[in-house]
């Protein structure tokens, strides 16, 4: 099953869905979900956006578990990044957290690709579930792009993302 990258339109509504439980379940829990992102964020730290994250080891230490806790969350696991969000809804905080970057669809892409290879590494997961997962990135990464080929910055706004209900 491919885990194709959808291009970002200026402004457009981005609808997606948060992973369900089972991709959580189907991972092995917050084990589970520490080990994917810290194989991510290890590769992260070697590709062309590594200049977006701490160069000292220790302070990205602790992006790799401060970005675990808000996967663990957002796909069903325990409440353990609402210190984080400081009370707002958690995608929405990661949008407004991503607006201290200059991210353009290079970025996007590369991040995507990146967490594609990690994904690809977890062979004990059954590829659909794998799939909603994707889905979700893939989607919601749109949110974070603020810079354009053309000059032009643009901040989503949380309104513009129409969340639906997980059946999961």
């Amino acid at each position: 099953m491919a885990l194709e990258i959808s291009p970002v339109k200026k402004g457009e509504k981005v609808r997606f869905k948060n992973p369900g439980k089972r991709f959580y379940d189907a991972i092995g829990g917050e084990e589970g979900m520490r080990k994917l992102m810290y194989n991510f964020y290890d590769k992260i730290y070697e590709s062309d956006i590594a200049h977006f994250f701490p160069q000292d080891e220790e302070e990205f230490q602790k992006v790799k578990e401060k970005n675990s806790k808000f996967f663990i969350q957002i796909c069903g696991g325990p409440k353990i990044y609402e210190d984080e969000a400081k009370g707002m809804n958690l995608n929405e905080y990661m949008i407004r957290i991503h607006d201290d970057f200059s991210i353009n669809e290079k970025a996007r892409i590369e991040w995507l690709g990146t967490m594609r290879e990690a994904l690809d590494e977890v062979k004990d997961v059954d590829e659909e579930i794998k799939k909603e997962f994707w889905d979700y990135l893939d989607q919601f990464s749109k949110l974070t792009v603020n810079s354009f080929s053309d000059g032009s910055e643009y901040y989503a706004s949380y309104t513009q993302a129409q969340e639906e209900k997980s059946a999961n």
